[in-house]
């Protein structure tokens, strides 16, 4: 009886101290929600990586462009995965343990980016061209290798580059 006793004035006190907050009730509906485009789906993401590897955000989101056109789960033909399309022992090499979790894809395929940005010293296209055809063939070759993919993947990634920096031009 004792605890009751001195567990109902505790209580009381705690009502009395705690404000009563009234929210307003809103209405959800699936009309609510306005559907993300893809490519602005991963812009933090894209904003981290690009930060943390003095990368060009919008060269990441290109490569991601043309790599899986923003689909997180996408496996190629030859067993590239995810968003950046890193193969399997890429993915091993920089302590990926999920290539399908958008955070470990984006930031290994950015720090590969700009491991090749700086091998290349800083030329975009070789660099390009390496993520596409391996960097061994952009050495035997000392240029794009003459594979038709790789010139397509090079021309694609500056193609959208270019309309990217055309639209941050026209920006006020």
């Amino acid at each position: 009886m004792a605890a009751v006793a001195l567990a109902a004035p505790h209580q009381a006190k705690m009502r009395l101290l705690l404000p009563t907050v009234l929210l307003p009730t809103v209405a959800v509906t699936m009309n609510s929600f306005r559907a993300l485009e893809p490519e602005r789906a991963y812009d933090d993401l894209i904003a981290e990586a690009a930060r943390a590897y003095s990368l060009d955000p919008e060269l990441i989101r290109a490569v991601m462009h043309a790599e899986s056109s923003f689909n997180p789960g996408v496996v190629s033909p030859v067993g590239a995965q995810g968003l950046m399309q890193l193969m399997p022992a890429l993915s091993a090499s920089m302590g990926i343990t999920d290539p399908f979790d958008p955070r470990q894809n984006i930031m290994g395929g950015a720090r590969y980016l700009r491991e090749l940005l700086d091998r290349h010293r800083g030329n975009v296209e070789l660099a390009l061209a390496s993520y596409n055809a391996g960097p061994t063939a952009v050495a035997r070759y000392k240029a794009i290798p003459p594979f038709p993919e790789t010139q397509r993947y090079v021309k694609k990634i500056t193609g959208l580059l270019a309309e990217a920096n055309a639209e941050t031009a026209d920006l006020p």
